[in-house]
Order: C-alpha cells, then sequence, then structure tokens
C-alpha cells in the first residue's frame, strides 16, 4: 500500500447492486497478469480486500465486502475468484493523493486553548 504522496491504484468494477474496489501494485500490473495468467495474483493484489462504496463509483466510504455480498454479485465468496472476476471485468484507476490531509501540529495555533 503506497503511503504519502506515492499514487493508489486500483481496480472498480460497477456490479449490480454494489460498487467493488481492490487495490493493485500498478497499472502495468494489471495489464502484465491479463496477458500471462501464470503470474501469481500475489503479485498483482495489494491487500486481499475487496471493498465496497455503496453504490458511490470510486469515491465515498470503503467497507469491507461481506459474504452475503460477494455471493449475490459474483456466485461465490471466495477471495481468490472474486478479485479474479474484478481484475479482468473492472477499470483500473490512478489516483494521487496531494498530502496528508487532518491537522500536522495541533500544538501550533489556535486549536489548543492556551
Amino acid at each position: 500500500m503506497p503511503r504519502g504522496n506515492d499514487p493508489q491504484t486500483k481496480v472498480h468494477f460497477k456490479g449490480k447492486d454494489e460498487d467493488f474496489i481492490v487495490f493493485v501494485d500498478s497499472k502495468k500490473a494489471v495489464q502484465d497478469w491479463k496477458n500471462d495468467k501464470s503470474i501469481p495474483l500475489a503479485q498483482v493484489v495489494s491487500g486481499w480486500k475487496v471493498l465496497i462504496t455503496h453504490k458511490h463509483g470510486t469515491q465515498g466510504v470503503m467497507d469491507t465486502a461481506s459474504n452475503a455480498v460477494l455471493d449475490n454479485e459474483f456466485g461465490t465468496h471466495k477471495e481468490e475468484e472474486v478479485v479474479t472476476q474484478i481484475l479482468e471485468k473492472g477499470d483500473v484507476q490512478e489516483t494521487e493523493e496531494h498530502g496528508r490531509q487532518g491537522d500536522r501540529n495541533i500544538t501550533a495555533g489556535p486549536s489548543i486553548a492556551h
């Protein structure tokens, strides 16, 4: 998983009832895997979590998909099969965070009463 200002790459799959997200190492890793399925998924996927965004596309709050949601959409809740389908049918998207969010130094400034 990237840190700080490093680009994040994810695969978004719009299902019937939910939007699914899987984080991957890079766009190139996904393309290489699509061309050569002998590449292990572990070298493509960045963490084995299938996330849902509650129909908010690639934005919004991401929650871990339940087995019931996965069964309804993919016919199985086996992570390897679900991730394979998302990688094959989904859209790869790269985003870059512009700095960290939140207070940087809460002791310097008006946020603390002196």
